[in-house]
């Protein structure tokens, strides 16, 4: 597989595949392919794999997109402004992610959905209550919101992000969700309620951006119903 990020701050990647490979993604990912890629739709793992990995923001059923001769392109954009960045898969590399991660991967690459293990925190937390872990051999394109941050953590090393930051972390980072502590840096800190604890070692990717905060800042812009009707209003008299 061969691919070229494209796009500046709104990207999507160009994969160009030879006959007979494969690479899988979720459903509406595509932008647009030749002729010369089949699709398939199914289920990969069954339908109770396929559930648990909708929990973690990932589509219930995949698409695989095969090359039928050398030299097939398909184009897949991201659902966010931001990065696409390649990871490399296998025993000794394997990663966790947020639930909007995955983009596209080569067919040895495996997508699953994991829970929190502190099951109270991370069903409040909300962001961190579900993540995406990414095991097999291959290749893994995931998007990431915003520009990246990468941190090298040493053992025991820690640090605390807002749960929306978290992009991916190596699966020999420990994670956990914590309550924010105090009254006024609950009620007046402009944080969440959580936050998430990485400790090291491994490297950690960060996103500047979330699509809670980019939501919540446009939500004043939008119109109501209520404006709506009175605009209706207003035009109906004039007539």
């Amino acid at each position: 597989m061969k691919y070229e990020i494209i796009g500046g701050g709104f990207p999507a990647v160009n994969v160009v595949l030879n006959e007979g490979e494969t690479v899988f993604t979720q459903s509406g990912a595509m932008a647009w392919c030749d002729e010369t890629v089949e699709m398939s739709t199914n289920a990969e793992g069954g339908l109770l794999k396929s559930i648990g990995r909708m929990f973690s923001g990932a589509s219930l059923m995949f698409v695989r997109h095969t090359a039928t001769q050398d030299g097939s392109a398909i184009t897949f954009s991201s659902s966010f402004p931001g990065t696409i960045r390649e990871f490399r898969v296998d025993e000794d590399h394997e990663y966790f992610a947020q639930k909007s991660a995955f983009l596209v991967a080569e067919e040895g690459v495996s997508v699953d959905a994991t829970v929190n293990k502190n099951f109270w925190a991370g069903l409040l937390g909300g962001e961190g209550f579900v993540l995406q872990k990414f095991t097999g051999e291959g290749t893994l394109l995931a998007e990431i919101d915003g520009s990246v941050v990468e941190i090298d953590l040493e053992e025991g090393q820690q640090i605390k992000v807002e749960t929306g930051h978290v992009a991916l972390f190596e699966s020999t980072v420990s994670y956990d969700v914590e309550s924010v502590s105090g009254f006024k840096n609950v009620f007046f800190g402009g944080q969440g309620l959580f936050l998430t604890t990485l400790t090291g070692p491994g490297r950690v990717w960060l996103q500047t951006l979330t699509a809670q905060d980019m939501a919540q800042k446009l939500i004043p812009y939008l119109p109501s119903a209520s404006s709506s009707s009175s605009v209706n209003v207003g035009s109906s008299k004039s007539e």
